[in-house]
């Protein structure tokens, strides 16, 4: 049985895409060390990079290439200033040279090393292919799928453990939202104490709760600046930053410093009734609009849907309890880790095999079940709030205009942190005698819905609003 750990599933990444920027970066870096691990590394002086399917149709939107040199160049997603990121970059292309894994300079333009193939291969829609070569001899040629999240399989080890870190020493397994169920009844026991026995089983606790932090640190930091930036975001679309103008209308005259300090200040505002919606509204979009724009934020379950958690989370904290703490962040986080980890096994996370439904879809049900669990639900309506949020996005299609993480991405995260607001709020005012369809249900629906889905609607902008609407007037 495939046991997922919560920080598989909540990664520190770099925008706009985890399976087209930090899954591709992550496969550079995974190359790099076979490299090493085969003793050839040294051997490299010229490289060649095969982009393939959606990575190559949408790669110019996503960044593909730029995550492809940086991976390259041996930096990491987790901690690589962002403000240094567009100079190592235009470094590179100006002088066709790459320091390979932060190790020695080899020729590279990415103008003539990077190629767009828009073919498909056969596993999955994300493939890359990347090509070593010692002088003009072909010495390496290993592929790479990136199937959402910021996963990544070998090709060579599609059905073996060294791809997918799969740990065996779970106390409660969990492969079905059933089981999940059972282990809460049989122990009487709340989601977040059973995913947190889990987690205990890998690292200390004290570990835990310092990666937790880390994670929201960056959440709530990635939120902060969405909402004091203003500005157009990158690409060409010409799209506005639009959380910075409504939380100028939203915040107080209190004055604050930094990310903590805001947040206690939203806390002391007096927030009205139609103001709220605004509140979470503005969260999600500004941390994809810092996503779209190369910024740091956290994959939740994937980067193109980074927003819906943050804000339902924030929402919590300033809107139903001022007196939140840690303990309560780590809370919801354990559990929307851990209703992310079931829809991975038992249907995707990966817009370019599922459409939006696998991103926006799925964090909607992650926040949906967690929000419950801190409001006082039941394991039962934990699990009702991620199925009512997911059944109100099934077949919901993928179609970024001109392949940029911004139309319709960007509001989809509003959008998705209300209806995970709005599911917890039925679900708790629900019998769950009354439940007609399981979270394990919807699951596979939504599986048999991405299979039936026409695959132009799977992040490939060859359909929907991407080609409905004319870039040109943008």
């Amino acid at each position: 049985m495939e046991c997922i750990s919560v920080f598989d599933m909540l990664k520190i990444g770099i925008g706009p895409s985890s399976s087209h920027t930090l899954g591709p970066w992550r496969a550079a870096e995974r190359w790099i060390n076979h490299l090493k691990k085969e003793n050839i590394f040294d051997r490299i002086t010229a490289v060649k990079v095969d982009l393939y399917g959606s990575l190559s149709l949408t790669g110019k939107g996503h960044a593909t290439d730029l995550a492809v040199i940086l991976g390259l160049a041996g930096t990491d997603p987790e901690d690589i200033p962002t403000n240094e990121i567009s100079t190592l970059v235009n470094s590179i292309q100006k002088s066709h040279k790459i320091k390979f894994g932060n190790n020695h300079f080899i020729n590279f333009n990415p103008e003539n090393n990077i190629i767009f193939n828009k073919e498909f291969l056969p596993f999955h829609a994300n493939g890359i292919k990347f090509t070593g070569f010692n002088d003009t001899a072909e010495i390496s040629s290993d592929t790479y799928y990136s199937i959402g999240g910021g996963f990544v399989v070998r090709e060579e080890l599609i059905h073996a453990k060294e791809n997918i870190e799969i740990h065996k020493t779970f106390p409660y397994p969990i492969q079905k939202a059933k089981e999940l169920e059972t282990y809460c009844t049989q122990t009487n026991l709340k989601i977040s104490d059973i995913v947190l026995e889990n987690e205990k089983s890998l690292r200390t606790e004290n570990e835990i709760d310092f990666q937790l932090q880390r994670i929201w640190d960056t959440m709530l930091e990635c939120m902060y600046i969405g909402c004091h930036t203003e500005g157009t975001l990158p690409g060409g679309l010409n799209v506005r930053r639009r959380a910075f103008d409504i939380h100028q209308k939203l915040k107080g005259d209190l004055p604050y410093n930094s990310p903590n300090e805001w947040l206690n200040t939203i806390r002391k505002t007096e927030v009205k009734f139609r103001q709220i919606l605004k509140w979470v509204s503005c969260f999600a979009l500004g941390v994809n609009e810092v996503n779209a724009s190369l910024g740091r934020v956290v994959t939740a379950p994937t980067n193109g849907s980074a927003g819906v958690i943050p804000a339902v989370l924030m929402y919590y904290m300033v809107i139903e309890n001022h007196e939140a703490t840690f303990k309560h962040i780590k809370q919801f986080l354990l559990v929307a880790g851990e209703i992310g980890s079931i829809f991975k096994k038992g249907a995707t996370i990966s817009a370019a095999m599922g459409g939006c439904q696998a991103e926006i879809g799925v964090s909607s049900a992650m926040a949906a079940g967690a929000l419950t669990e801190l409001l006082g639900g039941t394991p039962e309506q934990v699990l009702m709030a991620s199925e009512i949020a997911m059944e109100h996005h099934l077949g919901l299609t993928c179609d970024p205009i001109a392949g940029l993480v911004q139309i319709p991405c960007i509001e989809r995260n509003a959008m998705g942190a209300i209806k995970a607001i709005n599911a917890a709020e039925l679900a708790l005012e629900s019998d769950i005698k009354n439940a007609k369809v399981p979270l394990d249900k919807v699951i596979s629906t939504m599986w048999e819905t991405a299979k039936d889905m026409n695959s132009k609607y799977k992040e490939t902008s060859e359909g929907g609003l991407a080609v409905s609407v004319n870039i040109s007037d943008c």
